[in-house]
């Protein structure tokens, strides 16, 4: 179970802050350890291609983050091999498809070396820890604002201080236990230094979304619905006029609350979307090397994976596990996130 329990997210930063920013002793390691996801809060994309809102390509951003301390960098490497991970087989699978956008075809053979990956999406919580220890302000922070999509207009706005803690704007409050969002490319990338860990590479995310299974449209199979369930956190209605909220989410749900797939790893579609390590080639699987690809050397925006909780049937249909979309690495949204990864 996390340590963290739902609660407000400026709360914990002044506590850690009073306790001295203190990090308990973690064990030796076992390898990453499996342990029940325990969330009961409640609690909201990336617009489609060719109507991203206008605020989504900041100026100067683009600059690596800086190295994180050592010594806490050390510590951190430690931290990371216990952390709950799932160890991803090695193995050769087909990535793509060809009844997608062009972006996402043609489907081509890929073999990836066996790696770690984070079994939830990194939550608020987790990123105060790291903000805590670190001192890191965010780029949203940095820049004093974001876009949000708002649910009841069905539009994109501005707001003045929305960040990581605030997704909406000031008024809104992040829920602990909910994934991170108004995380840029750069920042998430600070973060994995931190851990000890990396962001995967987008032939590894979908390895491991595929959770074992070959030529499926979702991670869980066939049908959107199996059994005529919802499991997992997408837009179900007209996007953006209606949502019929059956999955039981406005937004953005705490992490694990739907059913893992394969190989254990939850919220690996919808909820939010996630960065990857390579850049995007809208022709690159047509030249993609076999062997642990790594995307183009160049871009201009970074891959994401998984869709969100603003994907429906009629919008964008990220939640199917070859879907690929891209965004600025300067980039926050309020769908999108990111988890980790690192090496066997």
């Amino acid at each position: 179970m996390r340590l963290l329990r739902p609660l407000a997210v400026s709360c914990l930063i002044a506590l850690a802050a009073v306790a001295g920013c203190e990090r308990s002793t973690l064990a030796p390691e076992t390898g990453p350890t499996t342990t029940a996801k325990a969330a009961d809060a409640e609690p909201t994309a990336l617009p489609q291609e060719g109507t991203k809102p206008p605020w989504t390509s900041l100026p100067g951003a683009q600059s690596d983050p800086a190295p994180a301390d050592p010594k806490l960098t050390a510590t951190l490497a430690e931290a990371a091999r216990s952390e709950d991970m799932v160890l991803i087989p090695g193995g050769t699978y087909a990535m793509g498809t060809n009844a997608g956008s062009s972006q996402e075809a043609p489907v081509h053979q890929v073999r990836v070396d066996a790696f770690w990956i984070d079994r939830y999406e990194v939550t608020v919580g987790e990123f105060a820890k790291f903000v805590v220890e670190t001192g890191y302000v965010t780029e949203s922070e940095r820049y004093g604002w974001s876009g949000f999509f708002d649910v009841k207009t069905g539009k994109w706005k501005k707001s003045d201080g929305a960040n990581w803690q605030h997704p909406e704007g000031p008024d809104a409050v992040a829920d602990s236990e909910e994934p991170v969002c108004q995380v840029t490319w750069n920042d998430a990338v600070a973060y994995c230094k931190w851990i000890g860990k990396r962001l995967p590479t987008e032939a590894e995310w979908e390895h491991a979304a595929r959770g074992g299974l070959e030529g499926q449209e979702f991670a869980w199979g066939k049908d959107l619905r199996p059994g005529g369930k919802v499991v997992a956190n997408w837009w179900q209605g007209r996007f953006p006029d209606a949502m019929n909220n059956e999955d039981g989410y406005l937004n953005r749900a705490p992490v694990g609350q739907f059913p893992a797939n394969g190989y254990g790893l939850y919220d690996i579609t919808g909820n939010v979307w996630e960065w990857t390590a390579d850049w995007l080639g809208q022709d690159y699987y047509a030249r993609s090397p076999v062997s642990n690809p790594q995307g183009p050397p160049t871009g201009r925006e970074r891959t994401i994976r998984g869709g969100s909780w603003m994907c429906s049937e009629n919008f964008c249909t990220g939640f199917r596990v070859a879907a690929r979309m891209g965004s600025e690495p300067d980039s926050g949204l309020v769908n999108l996130g990111f988890r980790c990864a690192r090496d066997r």
